[in-house]
């Protein structure tokens, strides 16, 4: 990972690139808060005087017995739940819970929400946080929030002022630069049978490319490539993305090689609300990472800070001793193995805009202050019911400073089914972060050259 000042100096993605309207940027006297009140990401600083602690610098440390590359270990794994929230005092905790999050209880007798300590183990690296500082009197909205007016990476709006704001902070947030990883994927039937579709994701930032020169495709963001390497009818399968920042001035760029056909085909169905890659119909292409994308299509309000209990710090599902079928359960994953905790979330409610269309009419976004990640998002299908409900289960990748998902859920409260994705506890070595990557790697011509059946 390295950071290009020069790129920022220049303002390529300024008013020159796109036009329209610009707003976002703080004053200097309110940015100043970072690092004082607020973390230098734009997290309160101070704990609430109860359950959630002050920050003091996150969890960037390995815990003892931890060997690089190999397992993530629990640091927490000695600590016993506070409390557990069911159907029998959910009514007690709704407060602290999202409509989702008492629909899962109230639907399902072994739903469970076990309650633990609340640890803030958010951590950067030193220039990403620096990054996110000078981003906060520099970074514009432009084009009606559509697109980012210069903008290199990191937080582009520590202190945000509108819902659009913090929308992209989750688009934009730090995953390590650039990144290997090996995951699973399941769709349970109801009655709780699945297969597992495994994928090698590769995610890289733009400025994290080893032959990165600034001012190079400057409306992207990050190269996604995605293969699929089981079952075996799928098998071959790859998926190339160009994440463009302004997607309405720039549609997204992306690619498909179907093994079977031997050929390359654009694939503009990969956006928006068009169905999510080998996920049976449970997810669209706007679920993946909980949220991604264009958000043209939503009015976005800020509804505020609240204080919800949110999965966080779920190393035990990411445990190499337990085998897929101890977490994929009917109806939900096995919740005995999940951890809630107290945070701050920033709540954000999308509607969809008058004239456009998606198969989300509405959605509620719940934001964690200290790393930006969605932690759950409450999906709501035209007629304005509950329909599908996203829990995202946060980790800490101490040994590389990255806040991530250990898996992310999306549950289908119409068919009591629902999708997870991210499971790696039967992969090697399922993350490499630091990968070397370059532009040729990802074009359609090495997309051509890649594809094996």
């Amino acid at each position: 990972m390295k950071l290009n000042k020069k790129l920022l100096a220049t303002g390529v993605l300024a008013a020159s690139v796109f036009a329209g309207q610009a707003y976002g940027a703080v004053s200097a006297e309110e940015a100043a808060k970072l690092g004082d009140s607020l973390t230098r990401m734009g997290a309160e600083m101070a704990g609430n005087g109860g359950d959630i602690p002050a920050w003091t610098g996150g969890l960037d440390t390995p815990p003892d017995g931890y060997k690089s590359g190999g397992a993530y270990i629990d640091p927490f794994s000695g600590e016993e739940p506070k409390f557990v929230i069911d159907k029998s005092n959910v009514d007690q905790y709704a407060d602290n819970l999202s409509p989702g999050q008492i629909a899962m209880i109230k639907r399902y007798d072994d739903y469970v929400m076990p309650v633990f300590e609340t640890h803030r183990t958010a951590a950067y690296p030193e220039p990403i946080q620096q990054q996110s500082v000078e981003n906060a009197t520099n970074v514009e909205l432009i084009k009606d929030g559509n697109g980012l007016g210069n903008y290199v990476e990191s937080v582009p709006f520590p202190i945000p002022k509108s819902g659009v704001e913090v929308i992209w902070n989750h688009i934009t947030r730090y995953r390590g630069g650039s990144v290997v990883r090996t995951i699973g994927q399941v769709t349970p039937t109801e009655g709780g049978a699945f297969s597992v579709v495994k994928f090698q994701d590769e995610f890289t930032w733009r400025t994290a490319l080893s032959d990165y020169e600034p001012g190079e495709d400057p409306n992207v963001l990050f190269y996604f490539k995605q293969a699929i390497t089981a079952p075996a009818r799928l098998a071959g399968n790859v998926l190339l993305v160009h994440e463009t920042i302004d997607q309405v001035a720039e549609p997204r760029r992306a690619w498909i090689y179907n093994a079977g056909q031997r050929r390359v085909r654009r694939a503009p169905q990969v956006s928006y609300d068009g169905p999510g890659t080998a996920s049976d119909g449970m997810r669209t292409s706007d679920n993946y990472d909980m949220y991604n994308g264009a958000p043209d299509k939503y009015n976005w309000e800020l509804v505020g800070k609240k204080e919800v209990y949110i999965p966080y710090n779920s190393y035990r599902l990411m445990n190499p001793d337990l085998d897929y079928d101890q977490i994929v359960k009917p109806g939900h994953i096995n919740q005995q193995l999940t951890r809630y905790e107290l945070h701050r979330v920033w709540h954000v409610r999308a509607t969809l805009k008058d004239g456009e269309r998606h198969v989300y009419a509405k959605r509620d976004f719940y934001i964690d202050e200290d790393t930006w990640q969605a932690s759950v998002i409450d999906h709501y299908d035209g007629r304005g019911e509950l329909w599908r409900v996203a829990e995202a289960h946060a980790v800490q990748f101490y040994d590389h400073d990255v806040p991530w998902y250990a898996i992310e859920v999306l549950y289908d409260l119409l068919s009591g089914r629902y999708l997870a994705l991210g499971l790696t506890n039967e992969e090697e070595n399922a993350y490499e972060f630091g990968a070397d990557r370059r532009f040729r790697e990802y074009t359609p011509a090495a997309l051509r050259r890649s594809g094996t059946r």
